[in-house]
């Protein structure tokens, strides 16, 4: 049983019912228009790691070009991963993978497109997090220590909520 101030907020939700049951959300009375969102994260390693990956050295093969198709994979494959996300044909996954040198890691970027009822940005998400996850399991073996972080959506386009793009701090 949820409280009267819990079910207010779930109403502002739009994965609950006025029960306060999840439901995927009814898109098909939406507008299809051109959806864009970009979205970006990063691992931190040792500096050794960072050399290692650079120099093409890994035990496992190139880092950077499976952590690409791992990430273009998982955009595509974003509806079977969150309950709630809808499966969409998207038109688009461009993702690039950096080598920062400070403090050394890497830095993914994804862009994803569709022409749809909905948008994209857990398409782009996933990929960042399946990328840098990728990224970890090509060099665990040698930098245990690594972290990922600061998954965020950059910027996204389409639809009625306009345009996003995220204050740089």
């Amino acid at each position: 049983m949820i409280s009267p101030a819990m079910a207010r907020s779930i109403k502002k939700l739009s994965h609950f019912d006025d029960r306060g049951a999840v439901h995927m959300v009814d898109v098909g009375g939406k507008e299809t228009t051109h959806r864009v969102a970009i979205a970006s994260g990063r691992i931190a390693m040792a500096p050794a790691t960072l050399k290692m990956i650079a120099a093409g050295r890994a035990k496992k093969g190139d880092v950077l070009g499976v952590a690409r198709l791992a990430a273009i994979q998982a955009a595509k494959r974003t509806a079977e991963l969150i309950p709630l996300a809808h499966p969409l044909a998207l038109s688009r996954v461009a993702v690039d993978c950096d080598l920062v040198q400070r403090p050394s890691g890497v830095r993914i970027v994804a862009r994803v497109e569709c022409r749809g009822p909905t948008g994209v940005e857990m398409e782009a998400l996933t990929a960042v997090a399946v990328g840098l996850l990728t990224v970890y399991d090509m060099v665990k073996a040698v930098d245990r220590g690594m972290s990922i972080g600061e998954i965020v959506l950059e910027e996204k386009a389409g639809g009625r909520s306009g345009i996003f793009r995220r204050h740089r701090r």
